[in-house]
């Protein structure tokens, strides 16, 4: 997930941190009514730095889902109560883990960010407890062969083939260039969420037959934009991939227009690009900017089963009662469908609560795409080196084709519009 300081959003975060502690208190009395000993969970959250709006409601999303299974009876009678512990940075990992550790959870959820996440499925998994991600993307999370750790969610290596095949199939077509001559140039922010998807998406172009002619690899902190320009300039690519984090995403599409730059297509590979804030900081400067991401609340719900579209509605009309929001953000529905499957389809598997028997029941899963809420499935891989990554994510591309407002372009079974190309973007 994108780690920079966001724009201003239009819910306060003081209303947010308010919903979430409603939420507790309400799970919190529904434990102490139940009577049985309540199920713990762990829960890693950075609910007070700069990226609280969104992971908030990510953390939001995953009490949500405790909420609904704790009414459908918890885990075999046992309310589940998330433990949590706010972690701002990775210093705060270690003391966290080891109190939740203490605790005697024997599974984490967490951390939204993948500069917390990936130090966070390190140490929980360490410890001998189950780490779940509920958003995070970067390859490493589930990249480090720990068989305790699990990510429901797509990684950054899908995010940027899902970017690499949709270019290939839908955009080369419609630009009326040989694939072999189709000049294509990189910027990639210098850490391990933007190369997760910058590498993937470099690896499935380079497969369709495209050369790379050139890649500017920035500090996203604290970008220089003057050399990136420059590289642009001369290169004068058919074809423009930017994988960002949101604040230094729209830092750089200023700094591309202002600098009288086109393209045919500007394709960002990271869910910044998508995100609302993106969209609403630069209106217009965004039209026409694709993005790969996750879907959120305005996919074509055809993709659901129905049983899927049932959970999904439930949910929805509960984030619109704590939220006022029409529909989940893309952070509140990861947060729920991840939560969700651990609390409904694992924890009930599971021989005991030990860390292993969750473990075992979790590479048990088997669940068709659209079986869902975000339109996905489950099936967690066995491979080495992406042990625990769920290979039935749900993913999509999104394109701004007007101020503030976005579509799903692509896979068509979620889409909601149709793909716009004009001359230069």
């Amino acid at each position: 997930m994108p780690e920079r300081p966001r724009a201003e959003r239009s819910r306060p975060f003081g209303l947010v941190g308010a919903l979430v502690l409603a939420v507790l208190g309400a799970a919190c009395a529904s434990v102490a009514a139940a009577g049985p000993v309540p199920f713990r969970v762990g829960a890693i959250f950075p609910l007070a730095g700069s990226t609280a709006p969104d992971s908030t409601d990510e953390y939001l999303g995953a009490t949500l889902a405790a909420q609904m299974a704790n009414a459908e009876g918890g885990v075999a009678g046992h309310q589940i109560s998330l433990d949590l512990r706010d972690v701002e940075d990775q210093g705060q990992i270690p003391a966290a883990v080891s109190s939740l550790h203490a605790d005697g959870v024997p599974v984490v959820i967490g951390a939204y960010s993948s500069q917390l996440s990936i130090p966070a499925a390190a140490a929980v998994s360490a410890a001998g407890m189950v780490y779940w991600e509920t958003g995070a993307v970067a390859d490493r999370v589930t990249g480090q062969g720990s068989p305790l750790v699990f990510r429901v969610g797509v990684n950054g290596a899908e995010l940027g083939a899902n970017s690499g095949k949709f270019m290939l199939e839908q955009l080369v077509p419609r630009m009326g260039i040989p694939v072999g001559k189709i000049r294509v140039s990189f910027v990639t922010a210098n850490d391990d969420y933007g190369h997760s998807v910058a590498d993937a998406t470099r690896t499935a172009l380079e497969a369709g037959g495209m050369h790379i002619s050139d890649e500017s690899v920035y500090n996203p902190y604290t970008p220089d934009w003057t050399p990136v320009m420059r590289a642009l300039a001369a290169e004068k690519p058919d074809i423009l991939v930017l994988s960002s984090h949101i604040q230094d995403g729209i830092a750089f599409r200023r700094a591309f227009l202002a600098a009288g730059l086109e393209v045919k297509v500007f394709m960002g590979t990271t869910m910044a690009q998508c995100d609302q804030d993106f969209g609403n900081v630069l209106g217009a400067a965004a039209v026409g900017v694709f993005a790969s991401d996750r879907p959120q609340g305005d996919f074509n719900p055809g993709v659901l089963d129905p049983q899927a579209r049932a959970l999904y509605d439930r949910f929805a009309a509960l984030w619109k009662q704590r939220t006022g929001e029409a529909a989940p953000d893309e952070e509140g529905i990861a947060g729920f469908t991840a939560a969700w499957v651990l609390f409904a389809d694992v924890l009930g598997r599971a021989g005991d609560d030990s860390a292993q028997s969750i473990a075992a029941a979790a590479r048990s899963l088997d669940l068709p795409s659209g079986s869902l809420p975000n339109g996905g499935g489950v099936l967690f891989s066995s491979a080495a080196g992406q042990l625990g990554q769920n290979t039935r994510a749900a993913a999509v591309v999104w394109q701004w084709q007007s101020p503030r407002h976005s579509v799903v372009v692509w896979p068509p079974v979620y889409a909601t519009g149709q793909v716009k190309l004009a001359a230069a973007s």
